[in-house]
C-alpha cells in the first residue's frame, strides 16, 4: 500500500519503534503519524534514526483523548490504523488493574470509534476515498490462556484470559471484532507470542536477564524457571503485521509466532553462556552462577505456544530467525548501546 498516511499509535514502545523503522525503511511513500503517551514503556530515543524523516510525525497524546483522536484524524486524513498502544506487563496489571483496563478497553474503544466516524457514514457505508482504510489491532497470545505440555494455539482456540493484563487484551480483540461484524469495518487483529530484540523495555525478562547479569546483580527467574515462551524476533514479526495489513483479509484474525518454544531457565542460561563469551565476567566464572530463583507470580501460566500456519499458508510469512540467532543478535545489540 503506497502513499498511506498510517496513524501508528504506542509507536514509541518496544514493537512499535521496530516497526516505524521496517516500515519507513521499506517504503519512502508512507506518512506516519506516531501518537504515544510517552509513559515509562515509550522512548523516543527508539526512534532516532528516523526522527528527521519529512513524512514521520510525532504527537505525545493518548488514546483515551476523543478530541485529540478525532482532531489527528480530521488533520491527516489517515487512511490505516496500526495499533500497537498498550499497558502491557503482567506483573504490572496485578498490581495496578485499573489502568490496564483504561488504556487497553477504554482506549481501543475511543480509537476504533474514531475511525469508524472517519470512515464510514454507518454500517457498511464506507465514505470515499476511504474505500481501502483498515484498523490493524495488534494483541498477544496471553488471551487464549495456558497450555499444558502439548498443544497449539490457533486463531479458533476459545479465549481464556487470566490475568488482568491478558483480559483487558481480550476486551480490546472482542471489540475490534464487534465493529466487523455491527459495522463492516475494515479490521484485522494480529495475535503475538513473546516478542524480543532490540528496544525492549528493560523490565521484560530477556533485557532484565542482561542488565542484571552484566551489573553483578542476581537474575531473577520465577518458580523453577520451567514456564515456556513462544519467542518470536521483532523483525519477524513486524514483516508479520505488515503482511496483515496489506494482504489480511477483513474480519480476520492472524496468529503469529515463531515456532521457538523455550523455558525461562533455559533462556537465562543462552543469554548467560553468549554474555561469558562476548563480555567475560571478571569476578564469577560464568553469569549463570547469578541465576536465582524467586517466587512465582500469582496466576503464571504454564505455557503459550503458537500455530502460525494460517498467516504462513494464506500470506507468505515466515519467522526468519531461530531463538538462538535471533538472541545472538539482541545481546549483540545491547551491549553496543
Amino acid at each position: 500500500m503506497k502513499n498511506k498516511k498510517l496513524l501508528i499509535t504506542g509507536g514509541a514502545g518496544f514493537i512499535g519503534s521496530n516497526y516505524i523503522i521496517h516500515q519507513l525503511k521499506n517504503d519512502s511513500s508512507t506518512t506516519i503519524v506516531n501518537l504515544d503517551l510517552l509513559t515509562y514503556a515509550g522512548d523516543l530515543s527508539n526512534l532516532k534514526s528516523i526522527q528527521n524523516e519529512p513524512n514521520y510525525h510525532f504527537v505525545q497524546g493518548d488514546i483515551c483523548d476523543k478530541a485529540l483522536l478525532n482532531s489527528l484524524f480530521e488533520k491527516y486524513n489517515f487512511d490505516g490504523v496500526i495499533h500497537f498502544a498498550a499497558e502491557s506487563h503482567v506483573d504490572n496489571s496485578i498490581e495496578t488493574p485499573g489502568i490496564f483496563v483504561q488504556t487497553n478497553v477504554v482506549g481501543t474503544f475511543n480509537l476504533l470509534h474514531a475511525a469508524y466516524m472517519h470512515w464510514m457514514d454507518g454500517p457498511n457505508m464506507v465514505k470515499a476515498p476511504y474505500e481501502n482504510a483498515r484498523f490493524l489491532h495488534i494483541s498477544t497470545d496471553e488471551v487464549y490462556g495456558t497450555l499444558g505440555k502439548t498443544g497449539l494455539f490457533t486463531e479458533e482456540t476459545p479465549y481464556a484470559p487470566n490475568s488482568p493484563y491478558s483480559a483487558s487484551k481480550a476486551s480490546s480483540d472482542m471489540l475490534v471484532r464487534s465493529y466487523f461484524h455491527t459495522y463492516g469495518m475494515n479490521v484485522v487483529t494480529t495475535n503475538c507470542s513473546n516478542n524480543y530484540g532490540p528496544r525492549q523495555h528493560k523490565e521484560k525478562l530477556i533485557p532484565t536477564i542482561i542488565r542484571k547479569a552484566l551489573s553483578n546483580e542476581p537474575i531473577p527467574i520465577y518458580g523453577d524457571g520451567q514456564n515456556v515462551r513462544d519467542w518470536l524476533y521483532v523483525e519477524d514479526h513486524c514483516k508479520g503485521i505488515q503482511l496483515a495489513f496489506e494482504k489480511g483479509t477483513s474480519g480476520e484474525t492472524y496468529n503469529i509466532g515463531g515456532r521457538n518454544e523455550r523455558n525461562n531457565l533455559y533462556i537465562a542460561n543462552t543469554i548467560c553462556d553468549i554474555l561469558d563469551r562476548l563480555r567475560p565476567p571478571h569476578l564469577l566464572g560464568s553469569y549463570k552462577e547469578l541465576i536465582t530463583f524467586v517466587k512465582d507470580r500469582p496466576g503464571h501460566d504454564f505455557r503459550y505456544a503458537i500455530d502460525a500456519s494460517k498467516i504462513e499458508n494464506e500470506l507468505g510469512w515466515e519467522a526468519a530467525e531461530n531463538f538462538e540467532s535471533g538472541i545472538e543478535k539482541t545481546v549483540s545489540w545491547y551491549l553496543s548501546k
